[in-house]
């Protein structure tokens, strides 16, 4: 089944699937270590079958994060300037 515009969001993450910490990590643009961490201080929530190592994250908490998110970015020439 193909997802629709209403479950499907810009960045692919659909809200009611599950999804590897991989993919979590590919999504938030953040390394596993990163997303370790972030599984630790519990801003993401993790489900973990019965018998299994592996968790997987929710898609609603990667978009709750990803809604919480700001990104600065700052140009390194700005930087430099600022450093003289």
């Amino acid at each position: 089944m193909k997802p629709t515009q209403s479950n499907k969001n810009k960045s692919g993450i659909q809200p009611n699937a599950v999804y590897s910490r991989k993919e979590a990590a590919d999504a938030l643009g953040v390394s596993l270590s990163t997303l370790k961490k972030l599984i630790d201080q519990g801003y993401l929530q993790v489900s973990q079958p019965p018998g299994m190592r592996r968790v997987f994250i929710k898609g609603s908490s990667i978009l709750q994060m990803l809604d919480q998110t700001v990104v600065t970015v700052v140009n390194s020439q700005e930087q430099s300037k600022k450093a003289i």
